[in-house]
């Protein structure tokens, strides 16, 4: 029933989560109609009376949404037994289905038979014959008639024998198929045991007792299933029975598990073994026993086995059983153990891999770290310059690094020990430019390429084809001539064996080489008789290499060939003289000389001519000229002239001829000859001079050799450089160390020098850089493996042949602090009693560390942060300081820090982790959990069935922490405990009535050793009366009504309500509650009188009625419950004013308008029921002179027999005034601006009858056609309507004849062409016409007389004022004087007229007095400065002045909102002074300020809930608002401007406020009681919480959960 009962509860809580249609006035398009839920669930009894209800968990029926409907309901199928009837019964606005058992000699509900029946029922309203339908589940429910049957009835169950006590080791199952309690029954055994346990209800069969299988190998048992009915309805509780066999099994309960620690062997071990396994088993006896361990996988050539340390031992080593291999396996083999116990059946471990590596290769195979390496080594490398350090990992100390067989591996040494690969001899990249060597280590499996690049440096000088050179050629030869040409080869590579030539002697030479080519040619002319014959050149052959260049020179010898190449020259030429005639044959007469540079052969001379007659003779070789035959006689004597032309010849060449004129004197005197010098001989002297002086010079040259080529000295190293040095041995690779430089006093090569290591270095721990001598450090240093080298530093320079000098250097390696601190173990390990005194040392921990001095000093100190142990900062020596207890933790892992001391560096350390475990002594006694226990059982539960379970806990170890229990008082013998297992069992049946509680002292005692502990506890057993609550509690009625006015008090008394219940004591208490309805929260219940109070304010335009569902619960511990359905009306009282559609109207109307013309239409409504449809309408203000009427009932304004005038008033500003019937009555006024329409019912009036103007007279131009229309007077006329009505159009109608005269239509201006002489009279009829509807018009005459041009007065004529300024109002008439235009002197005759800043022709001025006026209406919004320029003559003379005009604005419009009606939604969690809307206003008068007010709102309540910002229009909440109690708000604002007459507007505010979720739920009650059954079914209803929520939607949606106190789990 109450499971039952339950699901009732929660399925109306789930329906109050569903909008109801209830609350809401009527709607103007109602919906059809439809029941709640398109199926319901109903419950009855089986066996139920006649003309019983069922119960039903909602409200099954239909929301009358129109009053009109009359609704019938009827079961149309489902029924086919004809069982049920369908009625119906009308509350409130709801139409409630009631579906009853008929009576008569219907058919009986049985349950058993069929358990629910699908009804359909159709409801019909009887005025429209609108249908809809639902259908109707009815459960019929159960009651107790049948009872448990087992099923099987036989159960048969093997156990080990060390099944855990407590264990669950079978399940027997009995059913009943009555349903709920009427279902339920109790589990025992027939006979009791102490060795089983059942539960009453489950059936679980727990063991609480060992099992032995050599004491019993089987148990059976026979279990009752007996019906609860006994204690609940008096019945004889009927029962069944079933059979239980266990089997008792002999256990092997541990399996062997395996631990194992692999050894590396050495390499001398014969046998070693890889791996030691340890194998335990928890079993005693022979299932303890291992039988075997066996490598299952990872072995598949099967080279290992496992040998026990000793027979019948748990120690195995795993060795081999012959050579392994691997090389294939070079990372160690993982090996999977697995071990089988000797039990029946065998136990078998869990496998264990155990990787098992070779003694050669611990970290894996060996490779090297590239495949290839490329290094350069340069020529000049000196032997033992290193060229690349080859590296293999992972390094063992055992593999050496050698060269395979490769031919270049001559050129190279290597290092076995560190890889590095040097020089054994210098290298010649033109016999071989590249290496390629191979390095494997020791063992050959790992190998690696070296390709070595030979850097061709500049290591041969050129070489000549010879050793000397000679050659000869002829002189004169042409400049450029070759002489020969000289070759020299290197055999260096590039630019170091690019040859060049060069002439090395030091005095300029006639010749010079090709640089390229060497082929030597002259450079000058070459004479052999001026110049030397013979030269000696030195050729310098010279490469481009670098750093230097190499040169060589070779001794040429040049010969110098003589030619004839010169004539003979005369040392006289012109000779002139007299002989006398008388010489003797025979005589001299003179000697002729001729040189010739050559040296070749002598000079012969001859006469060419003039010796005709052969008188002279001329000797050839001498060149002395004799007479030949006397001249006194023969041919000769006749001739006293003679002139001989001579020569000479050197048998090549022939001088130039010399001419003797002899004249032959008569008288005696001695040859007499005059010749002219030629300077032949001192020139020729000369020369030979010179060329003496070049002979001699070339003789210094002579000496050949050649100091480029010669290596004088062999380097030297610095005098300072020291013998010894110290290095520390944390110095970084590649840093340098010291500068071996070393001098050598040759240039060049000679003297450039290169630097090696040749000795001291064979870990290759240091470098000398090859160029500048620089040691570095090749390889990082350790002193503790070695603290001193001697270094032979070997110095060469590349001359040739080489010299070198080396030196010893000493380097000493300085301790660093490069080395922690080192544990002589892994891990310690120390086991220590909990009792342990204090102080006590444990054990001493002991690091060295390998550096020196304070390097190596170690202290100890301890990491782990506890106040149990300390350590001895020198010795190591760890005590124990603090009090030790094994129970609160046992083990200690202690992390101990090695660290040394160094003064200059940072310190190094090591940690290491010391196991402290902590061995047990009995010092806890067990601990009852909890320290006492209370248990609530029911009184019918069967003998043996277990109560409680006890649980001491003992944190002692072994036997000190086995428990056992014991009763010290056992309840009169009601209970007993077992021993091992705690659990107390019902031993006597237990009587609710004789005895209702029962306090047991158990003791709980350990067996430890010497002195066993122990502690009690307290085990409060509460008897529980079973549930005899039979009747729920019952109204007389299933549904009531209610009323209660809006305006009542919180707290105000609705109704009472009141239910019976026939059980006594506390299952016949009733507590009232309300748990569902549209006005839950709302209204409150008194639980225990019933009495139905309000909980908030009302509101019954908001919700006019509410619906609750009433719940009666007894108290009994099952609580059993019903409910009615109370319909509350909630009394109308007038609260509210009426409020008008509009805040403000502006309806429009003419003028003149008859009587009952409809203006507008007000409409108002108000939310009070009372007040619907009985409002009055009333005109209160704006409506004194009787223009308009209102109809007091439909508010219809409307005019009346005074007519509307537009030009007396245009506007009218009624205030109409709403009220309502209520006591006392409310009201609100509302605003209608009625604008009254313009009629053309004025004509045009003129500003005169007739107008008369004087002008000076006109005078005819030159040209007539020239002449201009001139504007000489304008009319102005008024019109008093407005728009079209007032549009003025001006026509000359008279006095025109001759067309001169021409008016502006829109102005009024006239102009004319006419030539008018003085005293000539013009009139002229002119009409204006308005554009209204008839049209209407008036006229009016213009008199011109012209009058002679006025003489110009003698004085100027001068405005008063410098400029004019006048101010006008817009509303102003036509015809308004603004001013006028007064002119010095006075009285002097003028005209006057606007010639500019006229716009729109505004303003006139007066032709004759400068009276300026309004010409046509203004507007300053439009247009609000005017600056006119006005001019005055006097028919002569013209004069301008400027006029400002201000049009002052009046107030002429009303401000204008943005919208009329505003609507936002803002969430009801806004707080207070939050901006939420601004609302605007515009006014067309510029200088307006507007000023923004809250008129009034439809509640009284929303003007306090927000405020207006009267100068921004700014809207904020004032106050919290809450969605719950008002969901919306409309507000009506006001602006107004600040001038005068003060013009209003106003608009509408709709505030809706949306839900948040702003409430918490609460509970309905506080605090909630329920009682349950320890033994009751899993599922059974226990309590039902109702909590509430004001939000709405998904924020009221409520969701229940146990936040705490659920402990053993309770529910779920």
């Amino acid at each position: 029933m109450g499971r039952y009962l339950t699901m009732l509860l929660l399925l109306m809580l789930l329906v109050q989560h569903f909008g109801n249609c209830e609350g809401n006035q009527i709607p103007h398009h109602a919906p059809p109609m439809q029941f709640t839920q398109v199926q319901y669930n109903a419950t009855v009894y089986e066996n139920s009376a006649a003309k019983t209800y069922v119960g039903h968990p909602v409200k099954m029926g239909i929301y009358i949404t129109n009053p009109l409907w009359d609704i019938r309901y009827k079961i149309i199928s489902g029924d086919s037994e004809n069982l049920f009837k369908a009625e119906e019964y009308v509350l409130g606005n709801f139409c409630f289905l009631r579906i009853r058992t008929k009576g008569g000699n219907t058919a009986i509900l049985n349950r058993e038979v069929k358990d629910h029946y699908m009804l359909t029922v159709k409801a019909v309203e009887k005025n429209t014959n609108a249908e809809t339908r639902t259908k109707v589940r009815v459960q019929v429910l159960d009651t107790n008639d049948l009872r448990p049957l087992f099923s099987p009835t036989s159960y048969s169950v093997s156990l080990p024998e060390n099944t855990a006590i407590r264990t669950s080791i079978a399940r027997v199952s009995a059913t009943d198929a009555d349903i709920g309690t009427n279902g339920e029954f109790y589990y025992s055994f027939k006979e009791r045991t102490d060795v089983f346990a059942i539960h009453p209800t489950s059936g679980v069969i727990v063991l609480t007792g060992r099992l032995d299988y050599s004491d019993t190998k089987r148990y059976e048992m026979e279990i009752l299933a007996v019906d609860r009915g006994l204690k609940l309805y008096g019945s004889s509780g009927i029962s069944s029975m079933a059979k239980l066999t266990v089997h008792v099994e002999q256990a092997n309960e541990y399996a062997p598990v395996i631990t194992a620690v692999t050894v590396t062997p050495s390499e001398s071990d014969k046998d070693p073994t890889y791996a030691v396994v340890t194998v335990e088993d928890n079993d005693q006896g022979p299932n303890g026993e291992i039988a075997s361990l066996n490598i299952v996988a990872g072995d598949p050539l099967q080279q290992f086995r496992t040998v026990r340390s000793v027979p019948g031992g748990k120690e195995y080593r795993i060795k081999a059983i012959g050579p392994i291999d691997w090389e294939s396996h070079p990372f160690g083999y993982n090996l999977t153990l697995q071990a089988k116990d000797k039990g029946n059946p065998p136990q078998f471990s869990s496998v264990k891999v155990v990787h098992v590596t070779s003694p050669l290769f611990k970290s894996g195979p060996v490779r090297f770290e590239k495949e290839v390496y490329r290094a350069e080594i340069s020529e000049f490398a000196p032997p033992n310059t290193p060229v690349i350090m080859v590296k293999a990992l992972p390094s063992y100390p055992h593999l050496k690094y050698i060269f395979k067989n490769t031919p270049g591996k001559v050129k190279f040494n290597l290092n076995t020990h560190t890889g590095l690969i040097t020089t054994s001899e210098p290298i010649k990249a033109q016999y071989s430019s590249h290496f390629e060597l191979e390095v494997v280590t020791s063992d050959r499996r790992a190998s690696a390429k070296v390709l070595i690049k030979v850097l061709g440096m500049n290591s041969n000088p050129p070489e000549f084809t010879q050793t000397s050179y000679k050659a000869s050629f002829d002189e004169n030869v042409p400049i450029g001539t070759s002489v020969m040409r000289v070759s020299a080869k290197d055999p260096d590579e590039g630019e170091n064996g690019y040859v060049t030539y060069s002439i090395a002697n030091l005095n300029p030479l006639p010749f010079v080489i090709d640089h390229f080519s060497g082929v030597i040619s002259t450079s000058e002319g070459l004479d052999y008789e001026l110049m030397p014959r013979l030269y000696n050149l030195r050729i310098r052959a010279s490469d481009w290499g670098i750093p230097y260049r190499r040169e060589v020179e070779v001794p040429v010898t040049i010969i110098l060939n003589n030619l004839n190449d010169n004539i003979p020259l005369f040392e006289k030429i012109n000779c002139e003289g007299t002989i006398p005639r008388d010489l003797g044959v025979g005589e001299q007469i003179t000697t002729v000389s001729a040189i010739d540079a050559d040296e070749l052969q002598l000079v012969r001379y001859q006469i060419e001519s003039g010796n005709e007659l052969d008188l002279f003779s001329l000797n050839p070789n001498s060149g002395v000229l004799s007479l030949k035959q006397s001249l006194t006689d023969g041919l000769g004597a006749k001739i006293s002239f003679h002139s001989l032309k001579i020569t000479a010849t050197d048998g090549e060449n022939f001088a130039k001829p010399l001419y003797i004129n002899i004249t032959v004197a008569a008288s005696r005197k001695p040859v007499n000859l005059q010749c002219e010098e030629t300077g032949v001989a001192k020139m020729l002297a000369e020369k030979l001079l010179q060329a003496n002086k070049l002979h001699s010079r070339g003789e210094v040259e002579d000496v050949f050799f050649d100091t480029h080529s010669v290596n004088l000295h062999a380097p030297q190293f610095r005098s300072t450089l020291p013998s010894s040095i110290e290095v520390r041995e944390d110095q970084p690779v590649d840093s340098s160390i010291i500068l071996m430089n070393a001098t050598d006093l040759d240039t060049g090569f000679n003297g450039k020098l290169v630097y090696v290591i040749s000795g001291g270095n064979e870990d290759s721990s240091f470098v000398v850089d090859m160029e500048s001598g620089m040691l570095k450090i090749l390889s990082p240093l350790d002193r503790e493996v070695k603290d001193k080298y001697t270094l032979n530093i070997t110095v060469y320079d590349l001359g040739i042949p080489q010299k070198s000098a080396w030196h010893l250097l000493d380097v000493r390696i300085l301790d660093a602090n490069d080395n922690p601190p080192e544990f002589l173990q892994d891990s310690y390990f120390v086991e220590v009693s909990e009792n342990k005194e204090l102080n006590s040392e444990i054990i001493q921990i002991e690091a060295t560390d390998k550096d020196l001095g304070a390097n190596r000093e170690v202290k100890y100190s301890l990491l782990t942060d506890t106040d149990k142990f300390t350590i001895n900062a020198v010795t190591g020596v760890v005590k124990v300081v603090g009090v030790l207890d094994r129970e609160e933790q046992h083990v200690y892992f202690l992390k101990i820090e090695a660290r040394d001391q160094p003064t200059e560096e940072p310190q190094l350390f090591s940690t290491v982790i010391l196991k402290v475990s902590i061995e047990d002594v009995n010092d806890n006694p067990p601990k009852f959990i909890p320290s006492n226990y209370h248990v609530k059982i029911r009184e019918d539960l069967p003998e043996g069935t277990i109560i409680t379970w006890l649980e001491a806990y003992d944190p002692d170890l072994g036997q000190s922490g086995q428990v056992r229990y014991s009763l010290l008082d056992s309840g009169d013998g009601t209970f007993d405990v077992d021993k091992l297992s705690g659990a107390i069992r019902i031993v006597q049946r237990l009587d609710y009535e004789k005895k209702q509680l029962y306090n047991l002292t158990v003791r709980a005692k350990d067996k430890g050793k010497p002195i066993s502990l122990s502690s009690t506890c307290y085990v409060e057993v509460e008897v529980v009366d079973v549930n005899e609550n039979l009747h729920p509690p019952r109204f007389s009625v299933f549904a009531d009504k209610g009323f209660i006015k809006e305006d009542a008090p919180v707290g105000s008394s609705v109704m009472t309500v009141s239910a019976y219940d026939e059980d006594t004591g506390r299952d016949g208490e009733i507590r009232y509650s309300i748990r569902d309805g549209s006005g839950i929260g709302v209204f409150r219940i008194d639980e225990e009188k019933g009495i139905i109070e309000t909980a908030d304010r009302l509101d019954r335009e908001t919700t006019s009625h509410y619906w609750l569902t009433v719940y009666a619960t007894d108290q009994g511990v099952v609580p059993l419950s019903s409910f009615i359905e109370i319909y509350i009306e909630v009394g109308d009282v007038n609260d509210n004013a009426p409020q008008t559609t509009e805040p403000v109207y502006y309806p429009e109307v003419m003028e003149n308008s008859p009587k009952d013309v409809s203006v507008i239409q007000i409409e108002a409504f108000d939310p009070d029921s009372s007040s619907s449809e009985k409002l009055t309408y009333k005109i209160t203000s704006g409506n004194p002179q009787g223009f308009f009427s209102i109809n007091p009932k439909t508010g219809l304004i409307t005019t009346t027999s005074r007519k509307l005038d537009r030009e007396q008033q245009g506007e009218h500003i009624l205030e109409v005034t709403v009220t309502d019937n209520g006591i006392p009555a409310k009201s609100t006024v509302a605003r209608v601006i009625v604008k009254v329409l313009d009629e053309n019912d004025n004509k045009p009036q003129f500003l005169q009858k007739f107008y008369k103007i004087r002008l000076p007279e006109r005078g005819k131009p030159e040209r007539e056609r020239t002449a201009r229309r001139e504007p000489i007077y304008r009319v102005i006329a008024a019109d008093k309507d407005e728009g079209p009505n007032a549009e003025i159009s001006y026509s000359i109608e008279d006095g025109d004849e001759h067309g001169k005269f021409f008016i502006e239509p829109k102005t009024g201006v006239v102009s004319s062409k006419k030539f008018s002489a003085a005293r000539e009279y013009d009139i002229l009829s002119i009409k204006a016409v308005d554009n209204g509807r008839p049209q209407k018009s008036s006229t009016t005459r213009l008199h011109i007389e012209w009058i002679p041009k006025p003489v110009p007065p003698t004085e100027p004529i001068y405005f008063e004022e410098a400029f004019f300024s006048f101010t006008v109002m817009e509303s102003d008439p036509v015809a308004h004087m603004i001013g006028v235009i007064s002119v010095e002197p006075l009285g002097t005759p003028l005209w006057f007229d606007i010639t500019g800043g006229n716009y729109d022709s505004r303003f006139d001025v007066d032709k004759g007095t400068g009276t300026i006026i309004v010409a046509r209406p203004l507007d300053a919004e439009e247009k609000s400065n005017y600056n006119l320029t006005v001019e005055a003559t006097d028919g002569t003379r013209s004069i301008s002045t400027q006029v400002y005009i201000k049009v002052i604005d009046t107030n002429n419009h009303r401000p204008q909102f943005s919208a009329s009606k505003y609507e936002i939604v803002i969430p009801e969690d806004t707080v207070p002074e939050t901006e939420i809307l601004q609302v605007s206003a515009t006014d067309r008068d510029e200088k307006n300020k507007l000023i923004y007010t809250m008129q009034g709102s439809t509640d009284p309540i929303s003007l306090k809930k927000f405020r207006l910002d009267p100068g921004t229009g700014s809207l904020y909440t004032s106050e919290k608002l809450d969605h719950e109690t008002m969901n919306q708000h409309i507000l009506t604002v006001m602006v107004r401007d600040q001038d005068v007459p003060v013009k209003r507007n106003y608009a509408r505010i709709i505030i809706n406020v949306s839900d948040t979720n702003d409430h918490a739920p609460w509970f309905t009650s506080s605090p909630y009681e329920g009682r349950v059954y320890e033994s009751a079914a899993i599922g059974s209803a226990v309590l039902q919480v109702t909590a509430l929520d004001k939000d709405k939607g998904k924020n009221a949606e409520i969701v229940y959960s146990i936040e705490s106190g659920n402990v053993d789990i309770l529910t779920s």
